[in-house]
């Protein structure tokens, strides 16, 4: 069975995207490549057709992450139909989600660090604080969480 997941923040060009390509390198290393389908997406139009911002990608280099062909793009409200985790970043991020998707009455709405040791924490914007590495150690403990939480033992930790 297909699991989906759609990464979301601000402007798709730091923190979803990173968690974009994290989780997917995670998924592809794990083999499971098959059974996740991964996007990113904004919850603002302003960076809409924007790459993944540079100092972002430096630090996914530096850390061997494969970097994908990526344009920013803004949430729809058809997404909440076509995914099964909607996972933002902030509690910005889920406002407007719940507002762009009209609710979330299944209950697909998360932050990514609900899946570590520190549930409801937001993670910050390198846009803004410039530090880029701790928005990837934040990013890479959610989706360490997230991976445990969707395979449990067939991953290693």
């Amino acid at each position: 069975m297909l699991t989906s997941i759609l990464f979301i923040c601000h402007g798709n060009i730091c923190r979803s995207t990173c968690a974009h390509y994290v989780l997917q390198d995670m998924v592809n290393r794990a083999g499971l490549s098959e059974a996740v389908e991964i996007d990113s997406a904004a919850t603002s139009r302003e960076e809409i057709g924007n790459p993944i911002y540079p100092p972002m990608e430096r630090t996914l280099k530096s850390h061997n992450v494969p970097i994908l062909n990526h344009r920013a793009r803004q949430l729809r409200r058809e997404d909440y139909g076509k995914f099964d985790f909607l996972i933002g970043t902030d509690d910005e991020n889920l406002y407007y989600m719940n507002r762009i998707c009209g609710g979330d009455p299944d209950g697909k709405f998360s932050l990514l660090m609900d899946y570590t040791d520190r549930p409801g924490t937001e993670i910050s914007d390198p846009w803004y604080t410039r530090d880029f590495e701790r928005t990837y150690q934040d990013v890479v403990k959610g989706c360490t969480g997230l991976m445990q939480r969707l395979f449990g033992d067939r991953v290693k930790k």
